[in-house]
């Protein structure tokens, strides 16, 4: 069967439209979303979000940070109690030791399993899989004692600015032949541009043409995506998210609306990946 794109939507990249916090604000989200052509939105579960996604089409997929496993049986309840959708955590901090970080990790995943719920675990800074070094022991550390990966999301921005990877080695260095085949048994993929010194750059001008920054990251995106679709595709559905947040620590001064931003973003992941499928 062909493989199957959704474009999920961190309401993030929606707080300049509107507070998710009211009603009002959570509609205009969800519309700005169904109007843009993409499928799904990330948020904290609310008492509402499900009917009011029901009511507009679109799927869910939740997110958390977790420091104690105390905290994921109840949180991964209440997000699966709206969709099933992939589910991302943020775990810990940065200065979490290893043996800890593995610890917990082995807790998510279980617990996950437990209620048969797409949990990834997302390489990000300030948490305990801030650096590639770390990320890579509490996978070789979780395999180890279960013979299996962890679900992975692997949002490429982070390492590329904690090893200051340039342009020309955006693809050789990230997407490695031990972090590919990972990368693959995912359904979940944060991807926001990126490059050496800048987490997030912006995706156009803000008159319509993509940005110089954006045009060399995008074959980082069509490689990422290519990898994806030769691999073995679990559930045959990916979901996209094109990561562009509003706050100050990631929007600079200079960047465009950050909706409409988002909205390119996506659209040009819906497009290579249709370019990609057509290869196939």
């Amino acid at each position: 069967m062909t493989p199957t794109l959704k474009i999920h939507i961190n309401g993030w990249s929606l707080l300049d439209e509107g507070d998710p916090a009211t009603e009002a604000g959570l509609r205009t989200h969800l519309s700005a979303i169904k109007d843009a052509g993409f499928q799904s939105y990330c948020w904290g579960p609310t008492p509402q979000l499900k009917e009011l996604l029901t009511e507009y089409g679109l799927r869910f997929g939740g997110a958390f940070d977790a420091a104690k496993a105390e905290q994921f049986a109840p949180t991964i309840e209440a997000i699966m109690a709206i969709d099933n959708g992939p589910i991302n955590c943020q775990l810990a901090d940065d200065d979490t030791p290893v043996e800890e970080a593995i610890e917990l990790t082995l807790g998510l995943m279980a617990e996950a399993k437990k209620q048969n719920a797409p949990v990834h675990l997302e390489v990000h800074r300030d948490t305990c899989t801030e650096t590639p070094e770390k990320t890579t022991a509490i996978i070789e550390g979780y395999k180890a004692a279960t013979g299996e990966d962890p679900m992975m999301n692997f949002d490429f921005s982070h390492p590329a600015v904690v090893k200051h990877i340039l342009e020309h080695e955006y693809i050789s260095r990230l997407l490695t032949p031990e972090i590919v085949p990972i990368f693959q048994k995912s359904t979940l993929w944060h991807i926001r541009p990126f490059n050496a010194q800048h987490c997030q750059i912006p995706i156009t001008d803000g008159q319509g043409n993509f940005s110089p920054e954006y045009l060399a990251c995008r074959p980082f995106v069509r490689q990422a995506l290519k990898h994806w679709l030769q691999g073995p595709r679990p559930t045959n559905t990916l979901w996209v998210m094109p990561e562009i947040g509003t706050t100050h620590e990631y929007k600079l001064s200079c960047f465009p609306n950050i909706w409409e931003d988002t909205v390119a973003l996506g659209k040009d992941i819906q497009k290579i990946w249709a370019e990609e499928i057509a290869a196939l």
